[in-house]
């Protein structure tokens, strides 16, 4: 094996080229966008221990600095179950949400998805060609594969490497029988700054939180930076050297405000998903006209510009194929709501675990056909697990009365036992299972305890 094409530039995509990068394994990433700076917008995107362990894995260390330098915290109040009034159901705590873990590379980070994608791209120079939109490949007679590009050109490649997103065309092609569906519900989300919102709650204003009323469900995470901007660069000063970042491009999308991203889930169809923000507001704040008037204050206050709509849909299950020259990663094989929490995660997750195959490849530790058959059953494994708890959640915000009614008592009770709310969401989110090669390795402390420890 001696060349690799990454179809696709996302978090996933991008992961593993740092990773072969970091193992000096030869490959070239082929994004659809034109530049660098196309996507420029969106939430911060939750990085959970799965995420953390496959980030430090595949980033090289001044990288793995600065991801940690530049990311914010996540639920330093823990994770609060509450009905509609904001009577506390369950109330999480924070070392139990985070499992006691002091190391970044097992905990959780709130990133910028801007500044994630510059630290991702960093160091990888002309491997990855912009502007390149996938349209159709070839076997070829000597085994390689050709991949065909809307501009015209081509590239050849020894394995290729399916990474480009829910609406993957390279799916389509290999896996034709492989579809997404719409499972039932649509959210609206939006961000309140926190700058002058000393009237929440602190679990409102410092934790992750899901809302339980009769009907309905909203789910609001809050967003704090770890450093200021100052600080992160003073940190990272020799590191972003290192790394051949550019200090200006790293920090002109540094996120210096905190905020409260919510989400409200309700039912597919109860509005138009491209309905101006106003519009959507209006929607939530009426259907949330019996609740606490500072979770409607919330909703009221958020600028109809951060407010958007959005579909969810979810792979279905496919069956194992014949391992080949082509292999899938991330939302392109595995798709899912973001009611989970975890599919940025999963990709990553797939990331590492298909570098780590390729590595043993190009050492000559194991054939082509035996490492990626190795990462398929695997990541099929933990990949549409993912998606089946991602879709159950989904579905468990749209239960009826009675079913809420349960939800409400069980929550109650994991809120009244110590012992049973530690064994419930211990394991939920801090020791997810991995078992075989998708175990990472043991990590150590760096020199400066400040930033990290990693692989």
């Amino acid at each position: 094996m001696t060349t690799i094409a990454i179809i696709g530039g996302g978090n996933g995509g991008l992961c593993l080229a740092q990773g072969l990068a970091r193992a000096g394994i030869d490959f070239t990433v082929y994004e659809r966008d034109a530049t660098v700076t196309s996507r420029e917008q969106g939430y911060r995107v939750h990085i959970d221990p799965n995420g953390s362990a496959a980030l430090a894995e595949c980033l090289p260390e001044p990288l793995w600095n600065a991801f940690v330098a530049t990311a914010g915290e996540a639920g330093t109040a823990g994770f609060g179950f509450l009905t509609e009034k904001l009577a506390p159901l369950c109330l999480v705590e924070p070392e139990i949400f985070r499992g006691g873990h002091d190391d970044p590379a097992s905990g959780h980070h709130a990133a910028s998805r801007v500044t994630l994608r510059q630290i991702l791209l960093a160091g990888l120079g002309d491997r990855v060609r912009f502007g390149k939109e996938f349209v159709d490949h070839e076997q070829l007679d000597d085994g390689r594969v050709r991949v065909n590009f809307a501009d015209g050109t081509s590239a050849e490649a020894d394995f290729v490497v399916a990474a480009d997103g829910a609406n993957s065309r390279l799916r389509r092609r290999v896996l034709p029988a492989a579809s997404r569906v719409d499972v039932g519900a649509m959210g609206i989300g939006g961000k309140l700054p926190l700058a002058g919102a000393d009237w929440l709650p602190h679990h409102l204003a410092a934790g992750l939180n899901v809302i339980m009323p009769p009907r309905d469900f909203l789910f609001t995470a809050a967003f704090q930076r770890r450093h200021t901007e100052t600080d992160a660069r003073a940190l990272l000063a020799e590191d972003i050297a290192a790394a051949g970042l550019d200090v200006a491009e790293l920090f002109r999308h540094f996120e210096n405000t905190d905020y409260m991203m919510w989400a409200f889930v309700l039912p597919t169809g109860t509005v138009d998903i491209d309905s101006p923000g106003t519009v959507l507001r209006d929607l939530v704040l009426e259907r949330a006209r019996d609740w606490d008037e500072r979770l409607r204050r919330v909703l009221a206050e958020t600028a109809p510009d951060t407010i958007n709509a959005f579909a969810f849909r979810a792979a279905t299950k496919v069956k194992p194929w014949p391992t080949g020259n082509i292999t899938l990663l991330g939302d392109a094989i595995h798709s899912m709501p973001p009611t989970g929490g975890v599919g940025a995660n999963t990709a990553l997750r797939d990331a590492a675990l298909l570098c780590r195959a390729l590595t043993d490849v190009d050492r000559g530790r194991s054939s082509l056909r035996e490492a990626v058959a190795g990462y398929e059953k695997e990541m099929l494994k933990h990949g549409f697990a993912a998606v089946d708890t991602s879709v159950t959640r989904a579905r468990q915000a749209l239960s009826g009365r009675i079913a809420r009614l349960g939800g409400r008592t069980f929550m109650r009770v994991c809120g009244a036992v110590p012992p049973l709310r530690r064994a419930v969401f211990k394991t939920r989110w801090t020791e997810p299972p991995r078992t075989g090669s998708d175990a990472p390795p043991a990590t150590s402390d760096t020199d400066d305890g400040r930033i990290a420890s990693r692989p």
